[in-house]
């Protein structure tokens, strides 16, 4: 039987690819304006930090709430709502006179954000046939992983010319031709499952999580060991039983757990986690690296970055147009494995490592990711039913932003407690001068990530070993 073919389908991945970019975009190119952020409102940078933290924060929240809204009264008018969350949200951010307006406004942004990462790949996925699907979540997934990597290149090019605000500022004529875009192509009416939203879950989802980001922007400061942190972590993990316990018993849960008994699915969204927090850990040592330890600038370390995403984007399309036609698993092992190589390479940098050796490893880690990110969402996406896709997408998309929290959160404390092992005292900063403490700490820190990338690649073997053996039954 053919598939209903959608005429309009490539503007609406135009469409959908935009705020994706965007969304995703606005979680990292805040950080290279916070030090001008925190100068301009006169702001302590410990409190400027927060204009990432509440925004990451925020979409995480929120993200399977309107997943589960969006599969009860449709992906398409979540997504629309959400869209235009985010513009308000922007043009409170740029209008900003004081650190609490602008968070206000970063709320409102991650608001918006969460609305269109949970509908995302469920609007692409219901859009596309099966044999198009692939590479259509091949550039979504260019576009998550360009948004996330890229934003401090991008970011450093803004401030080079205009005011901080514009990195907010820019938002809004984007977003509106993709609102145009939307509004003529996206598909009028669809399938819908209305459901009673589960308050009681909802509620405790939401404790744990503010209890889980508490214990861990609060340790980083006053160290982990601290008994209140513990506590914290402790009684996080309490209300996180009991939210699992309640979704057992429910009869419309917030997360039908049902969904997890999928391999493919629950093993996709760990290793899709775990080469996240991979990811992030170079994201957060790189500016280091090249500016302070290598003396390069700003904008000439932006665009060293920048051969992450521009490898990404040309690969993840031809990756996910090959997972029709190869067993995507493969694809995702051998993407991973390059990941790994990366990471490997990043182990070798010190003081004296040529450029084309860092072009050359930064470039691996684009062309893994690119391999990897667009055949694992196709596997995750195309695993579950059509009434579960607004909430697998919300899924995915908490994967990838806890995986970001995670990422630079973990990242950041094994480099400073490695430094301060190394210097002998404690250290929470570069220390000029000293490059050879920092590579210390890079070595130490990126040995995480190539353990991380390696659980990932064992993730990925045993979904490839539990896939063959299902076809054999």
């Amino acid at each position: 039987m053919n598939e209903q073919v959608n005429p309009k389908r490539w503007m609406v991945l135009i469409s959908v690819g935009i705020f994706t970019l965007m969304s995703t975009l606005d979680g990292s190119i805040v950080n290279i304006a916070l030090p001008v952020i925190s100068k301009d409102l006169n702001i302590q940078m410990n409190m400027a930090e927060w204009v990432v933290s509440i925004y990451l924060v925020t979409i995480c929240i929120f993200l399977l709430m309107f997943g589960k809204i969006a599969d009860s009264i449709g992906k398409i008018k979540v997504f629309k709502c959400g869209s235009i969350l985010f513009i308000i949200g922007s043009v409170i951010c740029g209008l900003s006179i004081n650190l609490w307006m602008l968070l206000l406004g970063r709320v409102i942004q991650a608001m918006g954000a969460s609305m269109a990462m949970a509908t995302n790949n469920g609007i692409i996925t219901q859009t596309f046939p099966s044999h198009e699907r692939g590479y259509a979540l091949g550039y979504i997934g260019s576009f998550v992983s360009i948004g996330a990597i890229a934003g401090p290149g991008i970011g450093g090019l803004v401030l080079g010319q205009l005011h901080w605000s514009y990195i907010f500022w820019i938002n809004i004529p984007i977003g509106l031709v993709a609102l145009t875009l939307g509004y003529f192509n996206l598909p009028k009416k669809e399938v819908t499952n209305p459901t009673k939203f589960d308050v009681a879950g909802f509620l405790l989802y939401f404790v744990t999580l503010v209890l889980l980001f508490c214990a861990i922007f609060i340790g980083q400061a006053v160290g982990f060991s601290n008994i209140y942190i513990i506590a914290t972590f402790i009684v996080s993990a309490i209300f996180l039983g009991i939210f699992l316990k309640i979704e057992k018993t429910v009869a419309q849960p917030m997360i039908e757990l049902r969904i997890f008994k999928n391999h493919d699915f629950t093993l996709g969204l760990v290793a899709g986690f775990f080469i996240f927090v991979t990811n992030f850990f170079f994201n957060v040592i790189s500016p280091f690296y090249l500016e302070n330890a290598l003396g390069i600038a700003a904008s000439s370390a932006g665009y060293i970055l920048m051969a992450f995403p521009l490898v990404q984007v040309v690969v993840a399309p031809i990756s996910g147009k090959l997972s029709a036609k190869v067993n995507p698993i493969i694809l995702t092992i051998v993407g991973l494995a390059v990941i790994e190589i990366a990471q490997l390479g990043y182990l070798f940098f010190n003081i004296n490592t040529g450029i084309w050796f860092i072009l050359l490893c930064i470039g691996l880690n684009g062309l893994g990711n690119g391999l990897f990110q667009a055949p694992n969402n196709t596997m995750i996406m195309s695993s579950v039913k059509s009434r579960d896709l607004g909430i697998a997408g919300g899924l995915n998309a908490l994967s990838r932003n806890l995986g970001m929290i995670i990422g630079v959160s973990l990242s950041t404390t094994i480099l400073f407690l490695s430094m301060s092992k190394f210097y002998g005292k404690s250290v929470t900063t570069y220390i000029n001068g000293r490059p050879d403490i920092f590579i210390e700490g890079m070595h130490a820190t990126m040995t995480f990530a190539v353990v991380i990338c390696l659980i990932a690649i064992v993730m990925s073997v045993i979904r490839l070993i539990k896939s063959r053996g299902s076809k054999n039954e």
